[in-house]
């Protein structure tokens, strides 16, 4: 049996991929080291390029693109480490900071851990995050609204939602899914990723199940470069990085799994108050582009606006699949 295992989800990202696992190979892990790469039916050379340069890589080929926890769960289902690594394509090593994260993980009493992403730059990137009543602070990207439920919490004084840079060892209740490195025991007791998801939120409703079982911790003090959401931006023909996009394919996938992820985490009630937040931000939304344009300083317009509508509309046409919360892939593409 491996001590870890490495799985790396592809979706014709081979040229990155590379650099992954080639940053990867340079440092020794303390113990044997498995590397799978699931591979979601790309249908391009990837396979050749990963298995010429790449040969001890563990290569599963998916007949389709089945998303990140399909197929992760596949990568888990075949593996054979005590623990397993999440890890995204265009995520880079610089030192040994997965050997170090494991040597600790596998010595504490955590369930899981991260390590502080960091932009190409050298800033920090949200790694950890803490989970909010009711999923709230999904109204936070809302153009409008999302202002007046910013200013809520700043007035009420609620707790952050996340930590914006990890320093030195921080308990959190989740872990972004570029790198999150879980025992095999608590997977087993709490079950695998939630199939339902195509891509985005699946790794919060994850750690929701996990959290049951026990804790997680971001290492502050290990690093790893995350080239965030390159590879999703040219599946998606999208632009920009972050999660406050609503308006094109990428932002409607977000807004599709989040709703999801609301409806299984919290509950069918909480679910119906999100949906009347989001349709109550037509009209304010419609307003501000129409006052922006108007005083000559468009920020968001009426194409945002349109992608808007045509996002939360979709969502509402999945509200009986969501609300009965039976097997479904909830795929934007």
């Amino acid at each position: 049996m491996a001590g870890l295992t490495i799985i790396i989800v592809n979706y014709r990202s081979a040229s990155i991929l590379v650099d992954c696992i080639k940053t990867l190979l340079q440092f020794k892990v303390d113990g044997e080291k498995e590397i799978i790469v699931v591979d979601n039916n790309s249908g391009d050379d990837s396979e050749q390029i990963i298995r010429g340069l790449l040969p001890a890589v563990v290569w599963i080929q998916m007949t389709y693109n089945a998303g990140f926890a399909r197929a992760n769960n596949e990568g888990i289902r075949q593996s054979t480490g005590d623990i397993v690594l999440l890890l995204n394509p265009d995520v880079l090593f610089e030192d040994g900071s997965v050997d170090e994260c494991y040597s600790r993980l596998r010595r504490s009493t955590y369930i899981g851990a991260g390590v502080q992403l960091l932009n190409r730059d050298g800033t920090p990137q949200i790694t950890g995050s803490y989970f909010i009543k009711g999923g709230i602070n999904h109204f936070l990207p809302l153009p409008v609204l999302g202002r007046v439920f910013k200013w809520l919490g700043e007035t009420l004084k609620v707790k952050k939602t996340n930590v914006p840079e990890a320093k030195g060892e921080v308990e959190v209740d989740w872990i972004n899914g570029a790198f999150l490195m879980v025992k095999r025991s608590a997977i087993e007791k709490a079950g695998l990723l939630d199939e339902d998801f195509f891509l985005y939120a699946e790794e919060i409703e994850w750690c929701s199940r996990l959290r049951r079982i026990g804790s997680f911790c971001v290492y502050g003090d290990l690093h790893a470069i995350h080239l965030q959401g390159e590879t999703a931006n040219e599946t998606f023909g999208s632009s920009g990085k972050g999660y406050f996009n609503l308006f094109d394919k990428k932002g409607g996938q977000i807004m599709l799994s989040n709703f999801v992820r609301i409806r299984k985490q919290f509950g069918v009630a909480w679910f119906f108050f999100h949906l009347l937040i989001y349709l109550l931000e037509i009209p304010f939304f419609l307003l501000r582009v129409c006052i922006q344009k108007v005083l000559g300083k468009p920020h968001l317009d009426f194409i945002d606006f349109k992608g808007y509508c045509r996002n939360l509309f979709r969502v509402v046409r999945h509200s009986p699949t969501i609300v009965r919360n039976r097997p479904h892939l909830y795929k934007v593409l």
